[in-house]
């Protein structure tokens, strides 16, 4: 019996084996099916001003099939995944099809198991999250079993083992933690009433891999002495009084050489705040962050976005419009501080300001550079030192006010000006800093019930001038507009063209129509895609140029 038929075949006929037994002891009927299958397709051809290149295969696809069981407290599931072959800015490693996920899982009032492929977080994710991302191709679950005990009201307890997803493959490090979290309200009687709320909660994640030879530069004949288990832990509270919130977590990690830090022995730390305060009609928000030395990976010598134990959150706002998220900001897990404030306000009705509909409007800003280093060596040592209060270079700065106001009952309009600088170093470039100034219109004009008409214009003035050896495609001054017209609230169709008209390159047109019913959408679009990155909140990959036709079919039952 090979091993294929170990790891493929036998896990699939376990679960069917528990969904029968399942079914069996409590009734088919008190089962039931569900699902949701995706297919997405690209055909892309050579375009030399803008770089897209031929596809060989002429169609690309990514397409997959969640099947999930469940009957009473018990479940099962599995993921059928197919990469023939891998679209445009996903790995290559995809390529293939096969069941990628599989688990059986038993939730209960005071305890759930899972067993095979979970997902997991704890706290913000700083120590640990599994996760998930299909549009940016990222899926570092754990394979393994996943325990939660709830002793009693108010006490949550985590613990886990197992190892990380690596495309069709599994990473070599076993990863293994504990999380507890405490509700203060539910377990000490004299606050159950309080108008203060508290949570804290803390957890330690270990991770073990077999060692390597890692040679040391001076020397080659000495090699690295690594450590096998690396830990690291974190402490988290949350507090709630009236109309004001304070989350908090700390984590620290033990030394932990590796391909990302240069394998140098600095032990790792990170620190989020964010203070809330919201009543009707505004809100506000402050976060701040310092991370220093906190890449935790379950393989040291992996690169990229793949085998991730944590997840440092970015605080810099996700934009939606085209130019405001052309410089996404991607997080530094090797160093970085930053701060980032939001402030909603909404402008009573029938004041001069307000108008018959009232106004609203939004501001945010932030700011993130590095940390201050003292090199002290290379690879082998300590690697630098940190004063925690002083900063670095400048990363990222963004600012922006939006404010959108009601026009009559069926016009809406919104404004937004943004100004952003961004250092090309985050992304692994040499250059000045990028200015932008953004301002965006955005007319939305429902007609009836029915059918919705939107318009909306971009320009971005910046200092950025395209550079072919650089070869961002990003650079210069831009201008854009969109049409979007939805009827029968089932049918859409879509317009649009980004051009750089001076100091860049390119012209990249879009049209698109989609069709929804039920829970079936199908979308056709045809157009020029610029070469960037797709950032989901602070993890980004590469998408390459492509010029052509892309289709996408979802549905679920």
């Amino acid at each position: 019996m090979n091993k294929a038929f170990l790891y493929t075949r036998l896990p699939i006929a376990a679960i069917m084996l528990l969904a029968g037994v399942t079914a069996h002891a409590q009734g088919i009927m008190g089962g039931h099916v569900t699902g949701n299958i995706q297919l997405d397709g690209q055909i892309s051809h050579a375009d030399s001003i803008i770089g897209a290149q031929d596809v060989p295969e002429n169609l690309l696809m990514n397409a997959r099939a969640d099947i999930l069981y469940t009957n009473g407290g018990f479940s099962a599931g599995l993921r059928f995944e197919a990469y023939q072959n891998p679209m445009l800015g996903f790995d290559n490693r995809y390529k293939g099809e096969g069941i990628a996920n599989y688990f059986v899982s038993y939730q209960g009032e005071r305890l759930s198991v899972t067993a095979g492929n979970f997902y997991e977080q704890f706290g913000s994710g700083m120590i640990l999250r599994a996760y998930e991302d299909r549009y940016l191709g990222i899926d570092n679950s754990l394979r393994g079993l996943n325990v939660t005990l709830r002793p009693f009201d108010g006490v949550t307890i985590k613990a886990l083992a197992g190892k990380q997803r690596y495309f069709w493959n599994y990473g070599d490090g076993l990863v293994r933690g504990i999380d507890g979290e405490v509700n203060l309200n539910s377990i000490i009687r004299c606050m159950a009433d309080s108008k203060l709320r508290a949570t804290i909660g803390a957890g330690f994640v270990s991770k073990y891999e077999d060692d390597q030879t890692i040679a040391y530069p001076d020397n080659p004949s000495y090699r690295l002495n690594l450590p096998l288990n690396v830990g690291a832990g974190a402490v988290r509270m949350d507090l709630a009084y009236g109309n004001w919130g304070l989350q908090a977590e700390y984590a620290h990690k033990g030394q932990d050489p590796n391909v990302m830090n240069n394998f140098i022995y600095r032990e790792g730390d990170a620190l989020m705040l964010n203070a809330t305060y919201s009543q009707k009609g505004f809100s506000a928000n402050l976060q701040a962050k310092r991370v220093d030395n906190m890449s935790f990976k379950s393989v040291r010598s992996q690169s990229g976005e793949m085998l991730y134990i944590n997840y440092i959150p970015a605080i810099t706002k996700q934009h939606t419009y085209a130019f405001l998220s052309m410089y996404p900001y991607a997080t530094q897990t090797t160093g970085e501080m930053g701060i980032q404030g939001d402030v909603m306000y909404k402008i009573k009705k029938g004041t001069i300001l307000g108008g018959k509909y009232g106004t609203d409007i939004h501001f945010n800003g932030a700011i993130i550079t590095g940390i201050d280093t003292n090199i002290i060596g290379g690879t082998g040592t300590l690697g630098y030192t940190s004063d925690w209060l002083k900063t670095g270079d400048l990363y990222y700065a963004d600012a922006s006010i939006e404010i959108a106001k009601r026009l009559s009952s069926s016009t809406k309009l919104t404004c937004t000006y943004g100004y952003q600088i961004f250092n090309p170093v985050v992304e692994g470039h040499s250059g000045a800093l990028h200015h932008n100034h953004i301002v965006v219109g955005d007319l939305t004009w429902k007609i009836n019930k029915k059918n919705v008409l939107r318009f909306e214009a971009e320009w971005m003035d910046s200092d950025s001038q395209y550079d072919p050896n650089v070869d961002d495609k990003r650079c210069g001054d831009w201008i854009m507009g969109l049409v979007e017209y939805n009827f029968a609230s089932a049918w859409f169709v879509s317009v649009s063209d980004q051009y750089a008209y001076l100091d860049g390159v390119g012209n990249y047109y879009n049209v698109s129509v989609g069709y929804n019913h039920g829970a079936t959408r199908l979308q056709l679009g045809y157009g020029k895609q610029r070469e960037g990155l797709l950032c989901i909140g602070g993890v980004c990959r590469q998408v390459p140029a492509s010029n052509g036709l892309t289709f996408s079919l979802t549905t679920s039952f």
